[in-house]
């Protein structure tokens, strides 16, 4: 196994041994970009220069007894809406090519603190306002999307380009890419994580948070980044756990919700046989599954959009009108869309999701998380616009996928995305673990149980 194939759970124990060096395994990962990156389109900008002298300094302070931590040494790759200090911060946009952030935000800065090192970063939808990116293929084949919005993130996880990388999530933005990459996604509860210096989509639904290759990875990931922040209004103050600590205790007395309606309505076959054998295996590990009905379904899209298309447009007025024409077409169509939306409709929207979020309160009454499905189909076909579903359903690319994501960004739920099986065509298909407010620990004791159980994650795409 080379450097670059390992997990962070993997490389931490060899570099905080000394059997492996930060400049070893930053200079694998870094040749592994040159290698693949031509083909994938992962990333905006590495940080070569920058990430070698950041493992020479992190070699030497685990050397003279500094040792910070499971992040010290580590290569991560840091989605291009999150300011690094001296790189630009273009969203993957041409609107914002001259933006050069003066700090680092939040995360960037807690990350560095841990002694991770930044090996560049990664493509998203522009201005996280799609599902598709544009710009990257997906690691499985190179004829599909990595999905989005935090799909260069995805990309660059499941094909080796670093061992872990932040997203962001408004619509399922790090749950899509994880789902259709093969990588683990976590959303944590909305104000567990601060967005300060990260780009905005809609402050209502904004999450941001890891991914990586395996459960335990996002544990550690999230450990370092979460937080009370006082930059960012919307963080909790509340105690920030060790999340790896009783991730082995299994699912045995645990109660899982297996949803009746909505996640299964309109489903790719193949990918709900994979969800359900996933539930056995849960319920062969001492879970117990019962069902549970998911409240307000029909209403659950035009929140979650209800809420996007007015703030995004209120987010990007004055550039919109300074840089309209350097937009790419389908996010300039959306911002539009939304200057024409009435302030009434957006106040009914916000009183429907306060029923929406009292009524997952009482479904989830006797439940220690909800199991589903992460998205009802797996990477789509570059330039594809919409997939068939038995009976005949279409559904477009983004409705479909955001459809299955959305109920975790409305609600403020923390949300996790695993590989649960691959297709016929050989394409990862996604578990989801909802879970309830401030409780990622549950979350992630259900999801490694499950990991532990099966070799899903152990599987890598050959490019």
């Amino acid at each position: 196994m080379k450097p670059y194939q390992l997990s962070i759970t993997e490389a931490s124990r060899l570099v905080a041994s000394r059997e492996l060096s930060p400049v070893e395994l930053t200079r694998s990962v870094l040749e592994r970009i040159d290698e693949v990156d031509g083909r994938l389109s992962a990333f905006v900008v590495v940080a070569t220069e920058q990430a070698m002298e950041a493992a020479a300094i992190a070699e030497k302070e685990i050397a003279d007894g500094s040792y910070r931590g499971p992040l010290h040494g580590i290569p991560i790759g840091i989605k291009d809406l999150f300011d690094v200090a001296g790189f630009p911060t273009s969203a993957s946009s041409k609107v914002r090519v001259d933006h050069m952030a003066t700090e680092d935000s939040a995360c960037v800065q807690r990350l560095r603190d841990a002694g991770a090192i930044m090996v560049g970063k990664t493509h998203t939808h522009e201005f996280a306002y799609g599902v598709i990116t544009p710009t990257t293929r997906n690691p499985w084949d190179l004829a599909r999307i990595p999905g989005g919005s935090s799909g260069g993130s995805g990309a660059a996880v499941a094909s080796g380009e670093c061992l872990a990388a932040m997203g962001s999530d408004t619509g399922g933005s790090i749950r899509i890419p994880a789902s259709v990459c093969g990588t683990v996604g976590l959303k944590p509860t909305y104000g567990r994580v601060s967005r300060h210096g990260v780009t905005s989509l809609c402050w209502a639904l904004d999450h941001v948070g890891p991914l990586t290759r395996t459960v335990r990875d996002a544990a550690l990931m999230l450990g370092v980044v979460a937080g009370f922040d006082p930059r960012d209004p919307a963080t909790a103050e509340v105690a920030i756990p060790d999340y790896t600590d009783g991730i082995d205790a299994g699912v045995s007395g645990l109660t899982i919700g297996l949803p009746t309606n909505y996640f299964f309505d309109d489903v790719d076959p193949q990918v709900e046989t994979f969800v359900r054998e996933a539930v056995a295996v849960l319920a062969a590990n001492g879970a117990t599954v019962r069902e549970v009905e998911i409240p307000y379904a029909q209403q659950m899209m035009a929140v979650e959009f209800g809420l996007i298309v007015p703030e995004a447009s209120a987010y990007h007025q004055s550039m919109l009108r300074a840089r309209g024409e350097h937009y790419q077409d389908d996010v300039r169509i959306f911002l539009e869309v939304g200057e024409v939306m009435l302030a009434s409709q957006y106040l009914k929207v916000l009183r429907v999701r306060t029923l929406i979020k009292e009524a997952f309160r009482e479904a989830f009454e006797g439940l220690d998380a909800i199991v589903c499905p992460t998205l009802p189909a797996t990477a789509a076909r570059v330039g594809q616009q919409e997939f068939e579903f038995p009976k005949g359903v279409r559904k477009s690319v983004i409705n479909a996928y955001v459809g299955h994501s959305a109920p975790g960004n409305v609600t403020g739920l923390p949300a996790l995305s695993l590989p649960c099986g691959f297709d016929s065509n050989g394409l990862p298909v996604g578990l989801q673990v909802i879970g309830r407010p401030y409780d990622e620990r549950t979350v992630l004791r259900i999801g490694h149980t499950y990991e532990a159980a099966t070799d899903w994650t152990a599987r890598t795409p050959s490019l």
